[in-house]
């Protein structure tokens, strides 16, 4: 949860990953597009402090082999948090604050539910983080993977392709199916790859 004391540093931690069992996601198109070229091998990794961005991560590492990593998991990449609407399903929601106002919650981008962000929001507490930890790695040339939430990876998104809060409104994030940017020394977008 976001007012956990535990979650506001982050957790950088050397991982000795033993083999695992198939898991319930299939991420082998996913790695199989990494492996195509040596140059999307990850150097760095990044993930959310929520498990499920967590466990992807590791389904790609157990995938492409690699047992020992360093992962920098932080709560700025969470997803969005959606406050009282967390635990409903889209019906129940509807039944209880009507069907045009979760609307407006799940497609403005700076109006949030009650208790919850507003995408705005979640780029607020992720746009700075990418900014501080992750672009200075990505212009010193190193591959860096980030597992996180459809919401998270909006947010960096947006900042990436220079799109306007409009723009990332209209964009779907597809649930696995990954993209590489390069990002150039000037740490503006110089490719987009979809893999």
């Amino acid at each position: 949860h976001l007012g956990d004391p535990e979650f506001f540093e982050d957790q950088v931690e050397r991982v000795l990953r033993p083999p695992q069992g198939r898991g319930e996601v299939d991420v082998r198109h996913v790695t199989g597009g990494l492996q195509l070229d040596a140059g999307y091998v990850p150097d760095v990794y990044f993930t959310s402090a929520l498990r499920r961005a967590q466990h992807t991560l590791d389904l790609i590492l157990e995938e492409l082999g690699i047992t020992e990593v360093t992962i920098t998991r932080s709560i700025k990449l969470n997803e969005r948090d959606y406050g009282d609407l967390t635990s409903l399903n889209k019906d129940d929601a509807r039944a209880k604050w009507g069907e045009e106002q979760v609307l407006i919650w799940r497609r403005s981008f700076d109006v949030p539910p009650p208790g919850g962000e507003s995408l705005k929001d979640t780029a607020a507490r992720t746009l700075p983080y990418y900014e501080r930890e992750i672009v200075p790695l990505l212009k010193a040339g190193k591959t860096v993977l980030v597992a996180a939430h459809g919401n998270s990876l909006r947010s960096i998104v947006m900042s990436v392709e220079g799109l306007t809060p409009d723009e990332i409104l209209k964009r779907e994030l597809a649930t696995g199916e990954p993209v590489v940017y390069r990002i150039g020394a000037d740490g503006k977008l110089a490719e987009k790859v979809a893999i």
